[in-house]
């Protein structure tokens, strides 16, 4: 399975200008060859391919009084940003046509040179690493690189990446082998929240740390330095940087507390089953910040991979079962409850039950009842290796969505696994 790693990079003086001049380039690039197929589209001629658009735009260009700079950085650089062109057309073009099973791809855009992440990405061919613990990028020089893990595999390709807080990031992509965990006799099921960052159906919670929330009082001295600066000044640029900093702290400190909670969870069960919710629709209510402060989509993704890497079994079970309306003792469905009711009381067995504990219950019942069948035998499909398109993440829907029991339909439990 392919899988990124990502270490802090240290260029002086010369390289961040040789950096930022790729950046540059690529960025044009990117730009003319947009420009040429969207113009293509409206006069009515055929798509262009990517070698016409390469031989146009990189190798005529290069001897153009014009786009002569180009010759100034790798070419590997330079046929990259073509190909993520490609890609980033054929996204589009499948969720257009219906092919994809992700939320609605909006066409390429252009680059410009004020977006808040830069970045270049190069093949073997232009990089290699050197002896005294430096990366040698061709026409950049040897970065200094903080390596504080070693990497498990010789990388195929190198992404270089400036943030915007100012900070280079180098970006491995290594092919390695899944290392595969002791069985574990445990399974969960996972119910996430706001106030509790989530149950898992064993009992356990999981408070949430609300990192921005903490860090809100520095956000807001830093956003009105910001906002008292006079637009265009060196001191609004440096004011700007400094608020960036404060988001990107917040960040990594999310990441990491993201990255050791899922690898607690994958090391302590066998399978892990999760909701699979709407962040993008709930991200668009009153409760959007303290979504976006939860980070659900990381943690979930990262739970996804992990699974895949250390051999355990991930399921998401549809958003629209009623894990917090049905008893998890004996299956009574009891309706629809407003969000400040915690704990409620079946009707049918009178047992009392924790809001969040049930659905976490539920949603675990709901993850077995799709991957076994009456006789216990697993119907789901195995561990799936990830994408070959997307390094690190891991393929939609290992298990789909089942029925929670005590809730048959007229056929049984409704498997919808592809």
């Amino acid at each position: 399975m392919k899988l990124r790693y990502n270490f802090r990079v240290y260029p002086n003086a010369l390289q961040r200008q040789a950096l930022a001049q790729a950046f540059g380039c690529t960025r044009v690039v990117w730009n003319d060859c947009l420009r040429a197929r969207m113009a293509a589209h409206e006069a009515g001629l055929p798509y262009l391919k990517s070698a016409e658009l390469s031989k146009q735009h990189i190798t005529r260009a290069k001897r153009t009084p014009e786009r002569a700079w180009l010759a100034d950085v790798s070419a590997v650089a330079l046929q990259q940003s073509l190909r993520d062109l490609d890609n980033a057309f054929k996204h589009f073009f499948d969720s257009a046509r219906g092919r994809s099973k992700s939320r609605k791809t909006a066409p390429p855009r252009y680059k410009s040179k004020k977006d808040s992440r830069q970045s270049i990405r190069l093949t073997r061919s232009a990089f290699s690493l050197d002896g005294d613990g430096r990366v040698h990028v061709a026409k950049v020089g040897g970065l200094k690189v903080k390596w504080s893990r070693p990497l498990p595999t010789a990388p195929s390709s190198l992404t270089l990446v400036k943030d915007c807080a100012g900070r280079y990031f180098a970006s491995f992509v290594v092919d390695t082998e899944p290392e595969v965990l002791p069985q574990a006799e445990s399974e969960v099921g996972i119910d996430l929240g706001l106030t509790t960052f989530a149950v898992l159906s064993d009992g356990r919670k999981i408070s949430s740390p609300k990192f921005l929330r903490r860090a809100e009082k520095k956000l807001q001295r830093a956003q009105r330095d910001l906002s008292r600066k006079t637009k265009g000044s060196k001191n609004e640029a440096k004011a700007r940087v400094k608020v960036a900093r404060e988001h990107a702290r917040v960040t990594d400190r999310r990441r990491d507390w993201h990255h050791k909670e899922s690898t607690r969870i994958i090391r302590d069960n066998q399978a892990v089953y999760v909701e699979d919710l709407a962040v993008h629709a709930l991200a668009r209510t009153r409760l959007a910040k303290s979504v976006h402060d939860a980070g659900w989509a990381t943690f979930v993704n990262m739970l996804g991979y992990k699974a895949v890497k250390h051999g355990r079994r991930f399921g998401k079970i549809s958003r629209f079962e009623p894990t917090s309306r049905v008893c998890s003792t004996c299956g009574y469905h009891d309706g629809p409850k407003p969000l400040h009711v915690r704990q409620w009381i079946c009707p049918h067995c009178e047992t009392v039950h924790d809001r969040d504990e049930n659905a976490a219950v539920n949603t675990l019942a709901a993850g077995r009842a799709d991957r076994l069948n009456a006789c216990g035998a697993p119907v789901g499909p195995g561990a799936i290796p990830a994408r070959r398109d997307e390094t690190g993440s891991p393929r939609g829907g290992l298990v789909a969505a089942a029925r929670i029991p005590g809730r048959q339909a007229a056929g049984g439990y409704v498997n919808s696994s592809p």
